[in-house]
């Protein structure tokens, strides 16, 4: 029967190639896709809890990747794995690791020299790492965790709320359509409204 995935505004279709990789031969809906990939997400998430997360090791590649793949490895063979494919977002894959790069010693400049204030920080972060899309799948999800790391762990804050419940921006809702406004902003240099929705 196969995978047959109606996709959302914003979300962003995988090729065949990466369908192969489901791990879970039974998933043939996005609900029943979704229900698995969360309750791999949240063990990735009860991983982190009182887990001591250095600056140097939370920012950098390994890690990133590693918590992608604590996050979906129960679901997807190419967890942890930069995209090979090009996307209708993001960078071209080859450019990953080097935008990644990038990201990560902005990243430290701007904590190190407090840039901007703590939740813009972690927000800038979770909006340009989306921007390179770095994964074939759960980037969105995977951002808005490493912005909550971000916060809880260098910068000893809350956690971010994403609108109540993060589960909403997975489905049609308003709190996800908020969402998608206040990413645009954030294309356009404008993260109050981002920050303001995180913190909502």
């Amino acid at each position: 029967m196969g995978l047959n995935l109606d996709y959302l505004q914003g979300q962003t279709p995988l090729e065949e190639e990466e369908k192969e990789g489901l791990k879970i031969a039974t998933i043939t809906t996005n609900a029943e896709l979704d229900e698995f990939e969360q309750n791999n997400i949240e063990k990735a998430v009860q991983w982190t809890i009182g887990r001591k997360m250095p600056i140097n090791k939370l920012l950098s590649e390994t890690f990133i990747k590693s918590l992608h793949k604590r996050m979906y490895n129960e679901v997807w063979k190419w967890a942890g794995e930069f995209r090979k494919t090009e996307k209708n977002i993001g960078v071209e894959s080859w450019m990953i690791p080097i935008q990644l790069r990038a990201l990560i010693d902005d990243a430290k400049f701007w904590i190190e020299n407090n840039s901007f204030s703590e939740d813009e920080i972690a927000i800038r972060f979770k909006h340009r790492i989306v921007s390179i899309h770095c994964f074939s799948n759960g980037n969105g999800r995977h951002s808005r965790l490493m912005g909550d790391l971000i916060a809880e762990k260098v910068f000893k804050r809350r956690i971010f709320t994403w609108g109540q419940s993060d589960s909403n921006l997975s489905n049609e809702s308003d709190a996800r359509k908020n969402y998608l406004i206040a990413l645009k902003k954030a294309d356009h240099g404008d993260y109050a409204n981002l920050i303001a929705f995180a913190r909502s």
